[in-house]
């Protein structure tokens, strides 16, 4: 199974995420499929997200599950966890 989920970087207390693709399987820095956006939880509020929106959809469509924590973000961003845009 092929999940979008986080894959840590950043340095001790300066945490910095990417969100990816990436088999379940595999350990949560190993090899990825792809990457698709960016988390960076300490930046300012509106600048904490960057997700690749085109990509996103197309790999929700194609059944990759998120992980709780990054159906949370395509939220924020503005993304259903089924890959449609949220209408403002």
């Amino acid at each position: 199974m092929v999940k979008i989920r986080l894959k840590k970087f950043g340095t001790k207390k300066r945490p910095d995420y990417r969100i990816v693709i990436q088999d379940a399987r595999k350990p949560r820095d190993g090899e990825t499929v792809e990457e698709i956006g960016q988390y960076h939880p300490i930046a300012a509020e509106n600048s904490q997200v960057v997700v690749n929106a085109e990509r996103a959809k197309y790999w929700l469509s194609v059944g990759a599950q998120p992980t709780p924590i990054v159906k949370k973000l395509l939220n924020a961003s503005g993304l259903t966890a089924k890959g449609e845009a949220i209408s403002k």
